[in-house]
């Protein structure tokens, strides 16, 4: 044997896995679901010609 040990990495080399933690991938899909909210908001003004506050009768 020449000694030396094969480790496996603790954290798995996929960019899209789900890991807690201020880490590259989680802040990957942090602006992931806020794309998706951004989106939902627009959306959701353009087809009921109000706006988002306006829609859920805040303002």
């Amino acid at each position: 044997m020449t000694g030396t040990k094969k480790t496996t990495p603790l954290v798995s080399e996929d960019p899209n896995a789900l890991r807690w933690g201020f880490t590259p991938q989680s802040e990957n899909w942090n602006g992931r679901f806020a794309m998706i909210g951004f989106l939902s908001a627009v959306l959701l003004e353009v087809f009921s010609g109000q706006g988002f506050l306006h829609f859920w009768g805040i303002l």
